[in-house]
């Protein structure tokens, strides 16, 4: 038996990162189980059927610049997608905001007077910029001005982490806004956003035709074709370590001890670490210290199919509390079928102590009809025919000021751990989209079958964003 095939991995979670890992290594021959606490697997990224119709938990697009990434969604979705064309826009103040932006939509949208106050906030912005803004309110206010971050990014984003902007780290607008300026934003808007330089401005993203879920179905069959095994409503409450600070294992919370030669973890890392045992006072503090923001997805079924074009809009204003809409019969015709109604998904966003998390699926219900009925996207009178509520703790790691020093001694304290490899957007502690944590997966996994030394902490770190590809990227892999 060689080196490779004599290895046993266990890998804790089915999402995007996991399941990439797990389906990788049964390629490869590797021994290898996953267990996953809940019934189903792709996590945030999974798809599910719904008044008869499929839809996913949120918007989830696929467009990456990475061979490897490409390489894979061909491999599993082979050629049931579709190319979508995006169309998003921002809410704010009853009006609607092309993004990419358009000229004659702004500035009937704001008016020459709010147009040139943007103008005079970005030049007096740009001649006394602030010094080393490390907060989220500052890097973006240097970037745009402070006019257009109030209109565009300071309600959205305080919806989203549910502390101020002056207290949400740079870090974040570092990785998601990237080179974006006011000066690439009226080009844009100028001359068309030719060669998709900004990953913001992409405007067409590859869809598989039963949803985003599609991809990690469909490694759940190869992974068991293969030989490997996916153990559903089992969850790991520990991994075992031994004495060289080895990982040999996992623990199930009936008890059971599974051996293992690697443990590869995308459960929340502050949980996985609590569960190595007795910590060093530094370490349990930063743990208590790094926090995560909870989802809950309102779904509506609307008695129509003519509502508005979006794939998604963003809800930038303070009037309702849901910061983002999906309308799923805008996305993929395979997904509706031959029904003559419509699928919207509001997201909403708390902490476990909020009184909107503990709301009744009732009390959501009403709060998301009234306030698709205030921006207008649902014209009154027009029926809602059935809802259902999905709530999801623990998916945002929250990027609050000083979180890096915190995670960076969790990082440290993790390094002197062997075979351990945590991934994933829980389980690396970044807010990964399903690409970030398909691109661990992969190295996760050639990081044990060639014994390489990737630095997965790496990923999603600096500024180059991997949805930033042309659309001959995802075509021609």
């Amino acid at each position: 038996m060689n080196q490779t095939n004599s290895k046993k991995v266990i890998v804790i979670g089915a999402g995007p990162a996991g399941l990439t890992t797990a389906y990788k290594l049964a390629q490869a021959g590797v021994e290898v189980d996953l267990y996953e606490a809940s019934s189903h697997v792709g996590g945030m990224s999974r798809s599910f059927e719904l008044f008869g119709q499929q839809v996913d938990c949120g918007p989830h697009r696929f467009f990456s610049n990475q061979k490897l990434i490409n390489d894979l969604f061909h491999e599993l979705v082979e050629e049931d997608y579709t190319m979508v064309n995006r169309l998003t826009r921002i809410y704010y103040k009853k009006r609607f905001f092309n993004y990419p932006l358009k000229i004659g939509n702004v500035l009937r949208n704001l008016g020459l007077i709010d147009i040139t106050n943007i103008l005079f906030s970005y030049v007096k912005q740009r001649l006394f910029p602030i010094k080393n803004p490390s907060n989220f309110e500052d890097w973006v206010t240097n970037r745009f001005g402070k006019k257009l971050y109030n209109i565009f990014f300071k309600n959205y984003t305080e919806k989203l982490w549910g502390v101020p902007c002056s207290n949400i780290s740079a870090d974040w607008a570092a990785q998601r806004i990237k080179g974006l300026s006011l000066f690439e934003a009226v080009k844009s808007a100028l001359l068309g956003n030719k060669g998709n330089k900004h990953k913001t401005l992409v405007d067409q993203f590859a869809y598989p035709k039963g949803g985003t879920g599609t991809i990690y179905q469909r490694a759940v069959e190869k992974i068991e074709a293969m030989g490997g095994r996916v153990h559903l409503k089992q969850a790991v409450r520990k991994i075992l370590t031994n004495d060289k600070k080895e990982a040999v294992g996992v623990e199930l919370v009936t008890g059971e001890q599974l051996k293992s030669n690697y443990v590869v973890s995308t459960m929340p890392l502050t949980s996985m670490v609590k569960g190595l045992g007795q910590l060093p006072e530094k370490v349990s503090t930063a743990c208590e210290k790094l926090y995560f923001r909870n989802t809950i997805l309102v779904y509506l079924e609307v008695d129509s199919t003519e509502l508005f074009s979006d794939n998604w809009v963003y809800i930038h204003d303070q009037s309702v509390k849901h910061g983002r809409i999906t309308n799923f019969r805008n996305w993929c015709p395979s997904l509706y079928g031959d029904k003559k109604t419509s699928i919207l998904c509001l997201e909403y966003w708390a902490f476990q102590e909020d009184e909107i998390w503990k709301a009744d699926d009732k009390t959501l219900t009403a709060l998301a009809i009234k306030e698709v009925q205030t921006t207008g996207l649902v014209p009154e009178g027009v029926a809602i025919l059935n809802s259902h509520t999905m709530r999801i703790p623990k998916c945002y790691p929250v990027y609050e000021i000083g979180y890096e020093q915190h995670l960076n001694e969790v990082v440290s304290f993790l390094k002197d751990y062997k075979n351990l490899i945590p991934i994933g957007r829980y389980g690396s502690f970044k807010y990964n989209n399903q690409d970030h944590s398909i691109l661990m997966g992969l190295l996760a996994a050639q990081q044990i079958i060639e014994n390489a030394s990737p630095n997965l902490w790496d990923i999603n770190t600096d500024t180059v964003y991997q949805e930033d590809a042309k659309i001959e990227d995802v075509l021609n892999r």
